[in-house]
């Protein structure tokens, strides 16, 4: 769906992971193991962290459900009192990203696109969650448009491995553009050599230039 995930403050949350988990469905490398992109802990509102280490389950009680409207009431009954606390303070990026967190995490993705960019246009620069926009669109369908967000997230922050790792994804699966996925990917280990996902991207590049022609 970004840290040292980067060397950014955000923390690793459950809506981080699910981008690897589509990729390691197709390519069967990961073992089922789920980092997300960037991005907050949607049952917190301020999240800073230097040090990044994967979630294992899922973040809010909503990640845990399945059904569609289920999911939709639960995110709209936690997010109710920071929906709250917005109208006085409608500016707050924080409590806008922690809102977009809770609608992510229920799959209620057009929603927490609105709050992501809301944060967004108080403080364009924050790769993490521009990051999960990204993400966000990428499971719109729109591998473009989560392109385009990843892009402006590394001029903010251009080694920023998260985004990196995602990049690649959504150009591997999205765009079958395996040489730029690669180069991601490389420029990723070369930038944080001790990436919590090391392996994964070390896989994915493997798994990759072994479908590539000799």
């Amino acid at each position: 769906m970004t840290d040292a995930k980067w060397k950014s403050t955000r923390q690793w949350t459950q809506k981080q992971a699910v981008i690897l988990s589509m990729a390691c469905l197709a390519v069967g490398v990961c073992g089922g193991l789920l980092i997300h992109g960037p991005g907050n802990s949607s049952d917190q509102v301020t999240v800073k962290s230097a040090d990044a280490t994967p979630a294992t389950g899922p973040s809010t009680p909503a990640a845990q459900a399945s059904d569609p409207a289920q999911l939709k009431t639960m995110a709209d009954s936690q997010a109710a009192p920071l929906i709250e606390q917005l109208k006085l303070q409608p500016n707050n990026a924080e409590l806008l990203t922690s809102v977009g967190n809770l609608y992510y995490d229920a799959k209620q993705y057009p929603t927490a696109m609105e709050y992501y960019g809301r944060a967004l246009k108080v403080t364009p620069s924050d790769a993490s969650v521009r990051t999960d926009l990204g993400t966000a669109f990428w499971y719109m369908g729109d591998a473009d448009r989560a392109i385009l967000e990843f892009n402006q997230a590394l001029s903010y922050s251009p080694n920023n491995p998260n985004t990196l790792f995602n990049r690649g994804l959504v150009k591997w699966q999205g765009k079958k553009d395996a040489a730029g996925a690669l180069a991601d990917w490389q420029q990723l280990l070369a930038a944080d050599p001790n990436y919590q996902a090391k392996d994964q991207a070390k896989q994915m590049i493997a798994e990759v230039k072994s479908h590539q022609k000799p």
